[in-house]
C-alpha cells in the first residue's frame, strides 16, 4: 500500500536503503531512518488523499496510529513498517546481548509515533 502512495521511484530508494543499512546498522540509528520514510509517507499520504483512496487508507492508518488505537491504527502501521523489510529482504528481528528479542520495526514505529516530542523541553 506505502509503495502505491509514495510512488515505486521511492519505494524503491528507501529499500535500496534498507538493503545497504539494515544487516550492520545499529538499531537506534536505523530505527530515526524509517521513521523518517513514515513520516515522508504521512505527508504524501496527506498531500493525495483527496483523489486517492489509497493514500486516504494510509493517512486514517497513520491518525490512527497518532491517536495509540492499537487494533485500527499502530498494528497496522507495524505491519506496513516491517512490510518495507520484507520487500527490502531484510529482518527487522533482533537480540540483543542478553538474548532478549525486539523489533527495528516496533522501534521505527516508535519514534514515528513520537516524532515531535523532545523530552529536554519537558
Amino acid at each position: 500500500m506505502i509503495k502505491n502512495v509514495v510512488g515505486s521511484k521511492n519505494y524503491s530508494v528507501w529499500l535500496e536503503m534498507l538493503k545497504r543499512l539494515v544487516p550492520h546498522g545499529r538499531t537506534y540509528r536505523l530505527s530515526v531512518v524509517i521513521a523518517c520514510m513514515l513520516q515522508v509517507a504521512y505527508e504524501i499520504a496527506q498531500e493525495k488523499e483527496e483523489s486517492n483512496a489509497k493514500a486516504r487508507q494510509l493517512c486514517s492508518i497513520f491518525e490512527r496510529a497518532c491517536e495509540h488505537d492499537e487494533e485500527n491504527g499502530v498494528d497496522p502501521l507495524l505491519k506496513i513498517t516491517e512490510q518495507l523489510f520484507k520487500d527490502a529482504g531484510v529482518g527487522f528481528k533482533r537480540v540483543n546481548r542478553k538474548g532478549q528479542g525486539y523489533s527495528i520495526a516496533e522501534e521505527a514505529v516508535h519514534q514515528f509515533l513520537n516524532w515531535d516530542a523532545m523530552p529536554w523541553e519537558a
